[in-house]
C-alpha cells in the first residue's frame, strides 16, 4: 500500500476524488503523529497551555480584554480597541520591537479588515524555544507597554 499513496491511485482516485497525495505531506504528517506519541509531548503540550494562560492573565491584569474571557488553547485573541489602539497599529508596533503577532477581526468588528480590532498572540514558538511562566509574565508586560505607548519610539 505504501507504493500505491505515493505512485498513484489510478484514475478512480485520482484526478477524480482526490488531489494528489504529495509524498513530502503524507512524511511530514507521519513525523508529526510520531512526535506526539512521545511521553515529552503531553509535557510540551502542558506547558504551551500553562504558557498561554498566564500571558492571558497577564495581559487581563494590563487592562486588555480578551475576546474568549481568556483561553484553554495555545492562542490569544486580544482585542485591541479596548486601548483604542487597532490591530494593525498593534500589530506594526510590536513588529518594532521584535514582537510577532497577527492583525486579527474580532466578533463584530466595526474596523476594515485590513486594520481590524485584534490581534492574535500564539505561544507555540516561545515554548519551544524554553520559554516558562516567567518568561510569559514579562513578554505580557512588554506586549502591554509597547501597545500603550505605540507612538513612543522610546
Amino acid at each position: 500500500m505504501q507504493g500505491a499513496v505515493c505512485q498513484g491511485m489510478g484514475q478512480g482516485h485520482l484526478p477524480g476524488i482526490q488531489g494528489g497525495p504529495l509524498c513530502h505531506i503524507v512524511a511530514a504528517k507521519a513525523a508529526c503523529l510520531y512526535e506526539a506519541m512521545q511521553p515529552e509531548y503531553k509535557t510540551y503540550i502542558k506547558q504551551l497551555l500553562d504558557n498561554c494562560q498566564v500571558l492571558a492573565g497577564t495581559l487581563q491584569e494590563e487592562g486588555f480584554r480578551l475576546v474568549t474571557g481568556g483561553t484553554d488553547n495555545h492562542l490569544l485573541l486580544l482585542d485591541t480597541m479596548s486601548m483604542g489602539v487597532t490591530g494593525r497599529d498593534a500589530e506594526t508596533a510590536l513588529d518594532e520591537v521584535n514582537i510577532t503577532v497577527n492583525k486579527n477581526a474580532i466578533p463584530f468588528d466595526q474596523q476594515k479588515p485590513n486594520i481590524t480590532s485584534g490581534i492574535r498572540i500564539g505561544t507555540a514558538a516561545m515554548t519551544t524555544k524554553g520559554f516558562k511562566e516567567d518568561d510569559f509574565r514579562q513578554v505580557g508586560k512588554w506586549i502591554a507597554e509597547v501597545i500603550k505607548n505605540k507612538d513612543d519610539e522610546n
